[in-house]
């Protein structure tokens, strides 16, 4: 495992990256609401992200073919945007990420569709704070896996699953880099944390069994007995006090 360090340089251009993503999540709220489809909001997205000068760091990674994840109630991650319109009580996850000056910004959020039931408010709400809770320990001196303990913890003293099929990421010039960051118990401690070092930590939360299958899209991860999943992630860099959270 090669864990880069990024130098005050770099960590500025990621910070550039992940104000685009700041704004892009403003914008979003505004047009989340019943009726709209999710490929209009990639469509929203793209033009922004594309009218910062950067680039919609999603688009064709892999093959896949939007600028945002789009992932609606059972859907956990890698929704693909199309012409499915948002109902009144669900609830959409949205993964969005950018490219400018050479690096990489990636966060996500899980937004209510009009008016949405208290459980799936506290699926969001939990899934939100057990990332602050993560991060807690990411801090140079603790232990990467440190922060995966304290994820599980909290969203399991809450009743919920935490997805095991995916992980968190070291970020920077690649979207994804060493190291991956489980958000559940490990083995080990895993490898102690230096200053320089950015992660994206992404809590999935669900509702039911965190056990989840892939549709035959290839790309779209639902939840196994079809209950509703919510995501939140940022970029984060490890400092000598507090991390630096790059996406809000």
């Amino acid at each position: 495992m090669a864990i880069s360090i990024k130098t005050e340089e770099q960590i500025e251009k990621m910070r550039s990256a992940g104000k685009i993503l700041v704004e892009l999540d403003k914008i979003l709220k505004e047009h989340i609401k019943p009726g709209v489809t999710t490929i209009e909001l990639d469509h929203i997205a793209e033009k922004f992200i594309k009218g910062c000068g950067a680039i919609p760091s999603f688009k064709g990674y892999g093959g896949f073919p939007g600028s945002i994840c789009t992932s609606v109630n059972e859907q956990v991650v890698h929704g693909i945007p199309s012409k499915r319109k948002l109902i009144d009580g669900d609830i959409i996850s949205i993964d969005m990420g950018s490219i400018i000056y050479g690096f990489n910004g990636d966060c996500a959020r899980t937004y209510g569709v009009g008016d949405i039931s208290p459980e799936d408010q506290k699926l969001i709400d939990v899934t939100k704070q057990s990332f602050f809770e993560g991060i807690k320990f990411a801090k140079a001196g603790c232990h990467l896996f440190d922060i995966s303990a304290a994820v599980q913890e909290y969203v399991e003293t809450n009743g919920f699953g935490v997805v095991r099929d995916y992980v968190g990421h070291g970020i920077g010039r690649n979207m994804h880099e060493d190291p991956a960051v489980p958000n559940y118990k490990q083995h080990k401690r895993g490898p102690k944390l230096s200053r320089g070092m950015c992660l994206a930590i992404e809590p999935m939360v669900t509702a039911g069994t965190y056990e989840v299958e892939v549709l035959d899209d290839g790309w779209t991860a639902v939840t196994r007995d079809g209950k509703n999943a919510a995501h939140y992630e940022n970029t984060i860099c490890i400092t000598d006090g507090e991390p630096e959270i790059l996406t809000i």
